[in-house]
């Protein structure tokens, strides 16, 4: 396959106090000519900017496609500056304006060009994780008990976490790396009888052939000790649009927890990517639906072996019909892989182009246009409430063009966040609840072969054997909720509970998981921050262990940002 081909088709077919009364700077910022590198997911400027839209800002963001460039952000910063400046009495607000802002600000100061490029060290950080118990690292069947955090290796005992991110700046042309060593212990792993089980009753997956899988962690499981890039990627501007190719995040929905389709639940995918970063003004459309933003990418999963290397593409498009609503329809295939069909431009443009299930016989033929998962999402802030409470929700379904043809049929996370409490401004509240089990659609969401599934894909929406999409897990069904309290934007103290059910119709008895979670983000200084938390999970999962299990997990992460001086 050529990659070439894939560009020319993509290129056709859619080408503190104190610091509360400082002033706001009012100049425009412009991106048209200038590359801007994509702040990670698990930054602390995300849950701030999510806050300081639901407190009534940040019309122009869109929280349902993430990461954004920096400029970008700081573009969003600028819609918001005339109002946060004239509301003297939001004061929450102006703290989270002028620390992300201050954050951004060296962005500005010091443009690049191609002839006089630019770059830095920008943060070192080591995580020490001590586990005891009996952790749950599986899910795609029992439940995985650390989620949303890039697919690390982690297992009862000592794991570590030490890594650096830098980036460069040319104009157009930006490099972003983020490396670390990682360490987790080796562990006694899935007896043969339930690999033999979950792979052949519930996957399909033949043992005989694919004695090694990584969604299945049997054992014994050998301890990790490697060197591994987190994300690393070279992109060009172009007209508003990053057009790069290595490894970047991606969030494809509003929530907190999870995203349905795609996350940060397991690593990152190398990938082709054409992301429209600044929102746009379609003549005529837009006088209807607002600015649009898009995002597509084509790349290859691994840790597939039925079949072996797959690829897979992503498509999402969202768009506001008013700064206070956003709606975003996404979809992602899986195609391709050894034994099945190649990947072409042919095979490409089939997957992209069929919108129709296809038929047992296509399936299983060079025909298929692979294995189709469409999502759906939803962000509003409440008439009379717009500071105060924003509602949303994600969906996805298998096989339909969208959620909204059988909805009985869809994955949900719908969610509510209160930004602030009365009396209590520093304090938020946030609660999600989840399915991936819609229950009535009989034999074909036994076993777990509805969602995150497919016939022919069938280690599904998987990246090194986690999944891509909602940490919940196939046919399983639960929530999780965030007590939050904010000692700046930058810092705070949080409490948090999760719940997982798996359907006994999926997992022979089930399986049940509570965790309880604590955590503290506290700064040293503008160089250093210093992350703690603690987690108690009790489980149950009668198929792999008998009676209540239960694990603890103790982390510490130190951060170094060498280019934030004290002041």
């Amino acid at each position: 396959m050529k990659f070439q081909y894939f560009l020319a088709a993509i290129l056709l077919s859619g080408a503190a106090v104190s610091q509360a009364a400082a002033q706001v700077p009012p100049e425009v910022i412009s991106t048209n000519a200038e590359g801007s590198t994509y702040v990670p997911m698990d930054s602390w400027m995300y849950p701030a900017l999510d806050r300081l839209h639901s407190l009534g800002y940040l019309g122009t963001a869109f929280f349902g496609l993430r990461p954004w460039t920096r400029l970008s952000i700081l573009h969003m910063l600028q819609e918001s500056a005339d109002r946060i400046d004239s509301d003297t009495n939001d004061d929450e607000a102006r703290s989270i304006y002028l620390a992300v802002r201050e954050e951004l600000q060296p962005d500005l100061d010091n443009e690049s060009e191609l002839t006089h490029p630019k770059a830095e060290l920008e943060s070192v950080y080591s995580q020490f994780r001590g586990i005891t118990g009996l952790p749950l690292r599986d899910s795609y069947h029992l439940g995985q008990s650390i989620i949303d955090d890039y697919g690390r290796p982690y297992e009862a005992g000592f794991n570590d976490y030490t890594g650096f991110s830098a980036r460069a700046e040319a104009g157009r042309f930006t490099l972003y790396y983020r490396g670390e060593y990682q360490y987790a212990p080796s562990a006694t792993g899935y007896s043969p009888a339930l690999f033999t089980y979950l792979s052949q009753t519930l996957d399909k997956v033949p043992v005989a052939s694919n004695p090694v899988q990584d969604t299945i962690p049997a054992g014994p499981v050998a301890s990790t000790n490697v060197a591994r890039v987190m994300e690393a990627s070279l992109s060009y501007h172009l007209l508003n649009h990053e057009i790069s190719i290595g490894k970047n995040d991606h969030w494809l929905g509003p929530g907190r927890g999870a995203a349905m389709l795609w996350s940060t639940n397991a690593e990152d995918t190398y990938t082709f990517q054409i992301d429209r970063v600044e929102p746009l003004w379609v003549p005529g459309l837009s006088r209807l639906a607002g600015k649009f933003r898009y995002d597509f990418s084509v790349g290859s999963l691994k840790g597939h072996t039925f079949p072996n290397d797959p690829w897979i593409h992503m498509e999402e498009i969202s768009f506001k019909p008013s700064v206070n609503m956003e709606i975003g329809f996404s979809r992602v295939v899986i195609w391709g892989g050894d034994g099945h069909e190649p990947v072409t431009l042919h095979t490409f443009l089939r997957s992209f182009f069929s919108v129709a299930a296809p038929k047992f016989n296509v399936k299983n033929s060079p025909l298929d246009p692979g294995a189709r998962f469409t999502a759906a999402n939803f962000e509003y802030r409440l008439p009379g409430l717009r500071k105060w409470l924003t509602i949303y929700t994600d969906s996805v379904i298998h096989d339909n063009v969208s959620t909204v043809v059988d909805p009985r049929s869809d994955g949900l996370r719908p969610g509510i966040y209160l930004s602030q409490f009365p009396g209590a401004p520093h304090l938020d509240l946030r609660v999600e609840a989840a399915t991936t089990d819609p229950g009535h659609v009989g034999t074909r969401d036994s076993l777990g072969r509805w969602l995150y599934w497919e016939e022919v894909q069938r280690q599904g929406v998987t990246n090194k054997g986690f999944l891509l999409g909602d940490n919940i897990g196939r046919q399983d069904k639960g929530g999780q909720a965030w007590l939050t309290y904010h000692l700046s934007p930058e810092e705070e103290i949080q409490f948090s509970y999760r719940n997982v059910k798996a359907s006994n119709k999926f997992i022979p008895g089930g399986t049940t998981q509570n965790e309880f979670d604590g955590l503290i983000r506290k700064r040293i200084g503008k160089q250093l921050e210093v992350l703690g938390t603690v987690q108690y999970e009790g489980w149950k999962a009668p198929i792999y262990q008998t009676g209540a299990q239960s694990d603890t997990e103790v982390a510490a992460q130190i951060t170094w940002y060498p280019r934030q001086k004290s002041q």
